[in-house]
């Protein structure tokens, strides 16, 4: 199998704004379009391949035909067949929801659902723009609730100013929220369960509030003040940075000026590229596609090289 482009997922979202096409060039139709899936096997939201000989084959029907093929028989040990990763670019034009995600176990118990451990690359950001991470002290329950209850939640919240290359971190429990101004690429469990706290009481296009989930997210919450968010990775040009490892995805910062070859024959496991400024052409075993800013490719398992081809390309490389 030759490296794979999809067709966008594009969502409306009531926070959603233009950069998707203003910056990424998406092919969005209105002005409050949020997020555009790149990558997705989430039920209903199913990726479907734009190029070659395989056009029109969704991503699920591919790992059903192939699973070790596509995904790598380490992934397929871990999770069958069931793509584990959602990627998607998201464009906050007005600030998100306040919000957290359960773990592997409370989503498991309560939704039949993975948890939800994502990350964060900043690829565009106004000036001022920033991001909610955490709290700004060690919160109790109790104190907690008062202030939902008060309406001085966001007196306990952390706030970081963000610029283009700053990566977060954010795993289950969390509580966050994506400023307004921020483009970012989003890499995360495949899930979509999501606890919000706080909505800075917005009402949709039909004048309702939306929901909010804050019962079922007392019991998910780490209320402790942790520093453990903000990534601090190398970025040696032409070769391979580590970014984050964890049990649920690998991410590496690769910025190139020329050619770059990868053997990846032990690598079991897919690998996902990510461009995030610049153009490249990458090329397997089986073929080649190209890819610009904005643009996502997945490189099936079965491969022993993948070849980077480019004068110029900032990428995030995602395997599992």
């Amino acid at each position: 199998m030759y490296p794979l482009k999809f067709q966008p997922i594009l969502k409306e979202r009531l926070w959603g704004g233009t950069k998707l096409k203003d910056v990424l060039g998406k092919p969005i139709e209105n002005d409050i379009t949020g997020e555009s899936w790149e990558l997705s096997t989430v039920k209903g939201d199913v990726s479907v391949i734009s190029n070659g000989n395989l056009g029109g084959t969704s991503l699920q029907e591919l790992i059903d035909e192939n699973p070790e093929g596509v995904l790598g028989k380490s992934v397929v040990d871990r999770f069958g067949t069931d793509f584990p990763i959602l990627i998607k670019f998201i464009d906050a034009k007005q600030d998100l929801s306040i919000q957290l995600h359960p773990n592997d176990a409370l989503a498991k118990e309560r939704h039949d659902s993975f948890g939800k451990t994502e990350m964060w690359y900043i690829m565009d950001a106004d000036e001022d723009a920033n991001l909610i991470v955490g709290f700004n002290k060690d919160v109790s329950k109790e104190e907690y609730s008062e202030s939902i209850e008060n309406d001085t939640l966001l007196d306990l919240l952390n706030y970081e100013s963000v610029k283009e290359g700053d990566t977060f971190f954010i795993n289950t429990g969390k509580i966050h929220a994506i400023g307004a101004g921020v483009l970012l690429a989003e890499i995360q469990q495949t899930s979509d369960v999501t606890y919000r706290v706080f909505d800075f009481n917005r009402k949709d296009k039909n004048g309702n509030l939306r929901e909010l989930h804050t019962e079922m997210a007392l019991d998910a919450i780490d209320y402790s003040k942790k520093d453990d968010f903000k990534v601090a990775y190398p970025n040696e040009e032409n070769v391979v940075n580590e970014m984050v490892d964890c049990p649920y995805f690998k991410t590496n910062f690769l910025e190139l000026s020329q050619d770059l070859e990868l053997n990846v024959s032990e690598r079991d496991s897919f690998s996902i590229y990510m461009c995030v400024g610049g153009s490249v052409e990458i090329e397997n075993d089986n073929g080649t596609a190209f890819i610009q800013k904005g643009e996502t490719i997945l490189v099936p398992a079965n491969c022993n090289t993948i070849t980077l081809k480019t004068s110029e390309v900032k990428l995030l490389e995602v395997t599992i």
